[in-house]
């Protein structure tokens, strides 16, 4: 695919223009903290430098919805949701490592395993593969598996793990950071 018609594609979700500034300044401020120099000559080459390699990755970076319909740019989302997501995750890290460690040095050992599946349903990509990640991040809680209808199927360690996920906040996050609509149900929590 040529260049010129990736810039005007209508099925890329969001302006590609927005897109590859956005990915130009990431990979420029990349550059800098990598150089750690700030004469004007090495900010002039690092500006180029980075405007080319967005212009060459930003195809790269496109990712087709299950049927092809739309183009979701990966890092289409904003830094300050995403800033907003990270804190709220690292505080769901601390919970969670906290129940796996009470769970485990009581005499009774209040492990209780269960699979819990659900469907999240969503158009971009990334928000499957965050939903996921951010799952299996999580001490008690592996994702088996994810079928591309959107059904997770998840091992919980503990029952605080499995409530966790009964209760669907993290998708519901996961679904704001991306701007898509909240689908999700419930289907075993055995």
């Amino acid at each position: 695919m040529e260049k010129e018609s990736i810039l005007k594609d209508r099925t890329i979700v969001g302006s590609p223009l927005t897109h590859l500034f956005s990915l130009g300044i990431l990979m420029f401020l990349f550059w800098l903290a990598l150089s750690g120099d700030f004469e004007v000559k090495f900010i002039v080459y690092g500006l180029i430098t980075s405007a080319l390699v967005a212009w060459i990755c930003y195809p790269l970076l496109l990712l087709p919805n299950a049927d092809g319909s739309k183009k979701y740019f990966a890092l289409g989302f904003s830094p300050a949701a995403f800033f907003c997501y990270a804190l709220w995750l690292l505080k769901e890290l601390v919970l969670a490592n906290i129940d796996v460690v009470q769970a485990t040095v009581r005499p009774e050992l209040r492990i209780d395993p269960k699979v819990i599946s659900f469907i999240f349903r969503s158009d971009n990509p990334m928000a499957k593969v965050v939903l996921a990640n951010s799952i299996t991040l999580t001490p008690g809680t592996v994702t088996m598996n994810v079928t591309p209808e959107g059904i997770y199927e998840v091992h919980a360690l503990t029952e605080g793990a499995a409530e966790g996920l009964l209760a669907g906040t993290m998708p519901k996050k996961v679904a704001a950071l991306f701007g898509e609509e909240f689908d999700f149900t419930v289907l075993k929590g055995e």
